[in-house]
């Protein structure tokens, strides 16, 4: 057998690395219960399959020859450190099991460390941490500067993690049916953390959204018949179809403003069929109804185009579903455009009396646009000075400033 081009593998081991990171780990995890061999060992197969598939060829089944491989170094590793009970077992494991997988897709071992990963039990920025580092195979350092994190920091919330796991006992499998929804909402909420980190554009994050995205493709493989599961892909899909258009020379652009064909219309489509697909299964979530709201932005050829009282009913449903005041303040919007200025306005004057949102930049930036629509534009120079002082972001800012000075 000729020599393999290193391009060519190269590109092969960085598509295996992308699809089957998370089914090695997941595999080695499932059989010894030991996550820092699982990944250790993961690695030295990818780093190995570089030579490997160069002298031999790719394989057929890049996933069942990367398991295989990472399987044998586990052996390895353990035969020259047995020390403990624990190590001894492990390695009882791997050499019981067949070494070569029935099939190259094991869906459920990937499943299972989703819901490990997620677990309610473990705070909520070492999920999003173990998940990205288990299943999407970022390094330490990656995602540490996706969280404007030091590394030793990340390192040791990873530990943490880890430990916690063990020392709490926490199950590594899919959890029953009655607190399945539960749980499943707590995987949910990482994913598009993961993702909205990468949305936003700041600090070089942007790969994030794609790995939220991968995940939630991942996901709906899994658990086919969960219908939120394809309303978040769905949400996902659509707003990244958007992403070209949101800022120009790093000033935000809002939505009406936004130039549609720098949109992506086959991410459009995807999402809308994703979405179609989730509302033929008849059990709603929120992730299904802000999908929706995404669609109705997104299929409209031009703002005026908009259905806003689709929007400002879909809204209403959303509250009811996943009640909390910045959905009120999106809601107040809706019911500007769709009823008028003043109805909105109420909404928001409502909201801020509430206190509610006090400290939240979009109340005064909101307060400020509907102002302006209104004309009153003292008020709403006032109001966007409140939200200059409160924008997290320099895109949010250089658009509130922009807006200012042209009142």
């Amino acid at each position: 057998m000729g020599v393999t081009a290193p391009e060519t593998v190269r590109a092969a081991v960085d598509a295996a690395y992308r699809d089957e990171w998370g089914q090695v780990v997941a595999t080695l995890i499932g059989l010894t219960g030991n996550w820092d061999l699982a990944e250790d060992c993961a690695q030295e197969a990818f780093a190995a399959a570089l030579a490997t598939w160069t002298r031999d060829g790719v394989p057929s089944r890049p996933g069942a020859w990367l398991t295989t491989a990472a399987r044998h170094r586990a052996i390895d590793q353990l035969r020259r450190d047995t020390k403990g009970a624990a190590k001894v077992r492990e390695l009882a494991v791997l050499e019981r099991v067949p070494i070569e997988p029935a099939s190259e897709e094991i869906p459920d071992e990937r499943l299972r460390l989703i819901f490990t990963c997620c677990h309610p039990a473990l705070p909520f920025q070492a999920r999003v941490a173990l998940t990205l580092r288990t299943l999407a195979g970022l390094s330490t350092g990656e995602i540490a500067k996706a969280f404007l994190t030091a590394e030793p920091t990340m390192a040791q919330r990873l530990v943490r993690a880890k430990r916690k796991i063990v020392e709490a006992g926490i199950p590594y499998r899919v959890p029953p049916a009655e607190l399945l929804p539960q749980r499943l909402t707590a995987v949910l909420a990482v994913l598009y953390l993961i993702f909205n980190e990468g949305y936003d554009e700041q600090d070089g994050r942007r790969a994030l959204a794609a790995e939220g995205i991968h995940l939630a493709r991942t996901l709906v493989r899994l658990m086919p018949g969960e219908p939120e599961v394809r309303g978040l892909l769905a949400l996902m899909l659509l707003l990244e179809a958007r992403r070209a258009s949101r800022t120009v020379d790093g000033v935000l652009v809002t939505l009406e403003n936004q130039d549609r064909s720098l949109w992506d219309h086959a991410l459009i489509a995807e999402g809308v069929a994703t979405l179609d697909e989730a509302l033929a299964m008849r059990s709603f979530g929120p992730y299904q109804v802000q999908a929706a709201i995404a669609a109705c932005h997104s299929t409209a050829p031009d703002a005026d185009a908009t259905d806003w009282p689709q929007i400002a009913a879909l809204y209403a449903e959303l509250a009811r579903l996943a009640p909390s005041p910045v959905v009120d303040l999106n809601r107040a919007v809706a019911v500007a455009m769709a009823e008028g200025i003043s109805a909105g306005l109420a909404l928001v004057d409502k909201l801020a009396e509430s206190g509610r949102l006090d400290g939240y930049y979009l109340l005064p930036a909101t307060r400020a646009d509907l102002l302006r629509r209104e004309g009153r534009l003292t008020e709403a120079a006032t109001a966007y000075e409140e939200a200059l002082e409160l924008a997290p972001t320099d895109a949010e800012r250089r658009y509130l400033k922009a807006r200012l000075h042209s009142l």
